[in-house]
């Protein structure tokens, strides 16, 4: 990279399907980021300059430079900035890294991704910035480098870049679980315990013995959500998991997940994910990616 952040996109695609497996690109301004992006993507900003608000699944986060934010995959997201604005913007595949396949190397599951009881961002300091766009540009480099780019060498700078703005997060969530209100860690472990048969947010008022508009307060405060919207959050995540790492049929996923109608669950995967169960795997699948 050069001493312009901004950069068209460089991609690498599936050799099979001709899909997108990485793609790295440069923004000098949040233009391209106002209307909300749902995609088949696991998608990290790298924002070296600017301040404002990411929203995603409708709720609104702070973010100031330097930081990272994270997004899963169909997760929508926008960001309004205040003023200037420079960001590397990385998007991957799982048919190329699968977080549930190399959760014992890279622990980003649940800490970058799919962390429903947290914030998108990642506050970095200038060195930790610096780090993340010198392992962004060898990315670049790589990408853009004359003749067929190496998938292994991508792969490799890919885990390297996740590992280390996971430790950088979970530095971060420890000391945020320190401040934390003690009736989040029994929700959240309720929930997390529970998700699967107890649907609706009564349910966990009568396990808790906490009233419900008490955990809604709580929910609302930290996780920036109501309570129903956290439950049917967690069981998306599942879906999801369930959708693009395995083939079993949408009836046996929905019925897993405490949903004896195939068709009402499959409404609620649209609401919730924006695309239906069918369109989700077709787009996202894993298995689809490998032999």
């Amino acid at each position: 990279m050069d001493n312009s952040i901004r950069f068209d996109p460089l991609v690498l695609r599936d050799p099979h399907t001709g899909g997108l497996s990485l793609e790295i690109a440069g923004f000098d301004s949040a233009e391209a980021f106002a209307e909300p992006r749902q995609q088949p993507y696991f998608s990290i900003l790298l924002v070296g300059r600017g301040q404002g608000r990411a929203t995603r699944d409708g709720a609104e986060f702070l973010f100031s430079a330097p930081c990272a934010l994270c997004f899963s995959i169909y997760q929508p997201y926008s960001l309004v900035v205040d003023g200037v604005f420079e960001t590397v913007l990385l998007n991957f595949h799982p048919g190329f890294f699968c977080l549930f396949e190399h959760r014992h190397e890279v622990s980003c599951n649940g800490v970058l991704f799919n962390n429903l009881y947290d914030t998108p961002v990642v506050n970095l300091s200038p060195d930790e910035y610096q780090t993340l766009l010198t392992i962004a540009s060898q990315i670049t480099d790589e990408l853009g480098r004359q003749g067929q780019p190496d998938r292994d060498v991508l792969l490799s700078f890919l885990k390297v870049f996740l590992i280390n703005a996971s430790r950088i997060k979970m530095e971060q969530q420890a000391e945020t679980s320190q401040k934390a209100a003690p009736i989040l860690g029994d929700l959240t472990s309720a929930i997390e315990t529970h998700y699967k048969t107890l649907h609706q947010a009564g349910n966990y008022e009568k396990l808790l013995h906490v009233s419900t508009a008490v955990l809604n307060k709580a929910s609302k405060q930290y996780f920036r959500k109501t309570l129903t919207e956290l439950i049917a959050e967690r069981l998306i995540i599942e879906a999801k998991r369930q959708l693009y790492l395995t083939t079993k049929p949408v009836k046996e996923i929905a019925f897993e997940l405490g949903y004896n109608d195939e068709f009402y669950f499959s409404r609620f995967f649209k609401k919730n994910a924006g695309v239906s169960p069918q369109v989700f795997r077709e787009k996202a699948a894993y298995h689809r990616f490998v032999a």
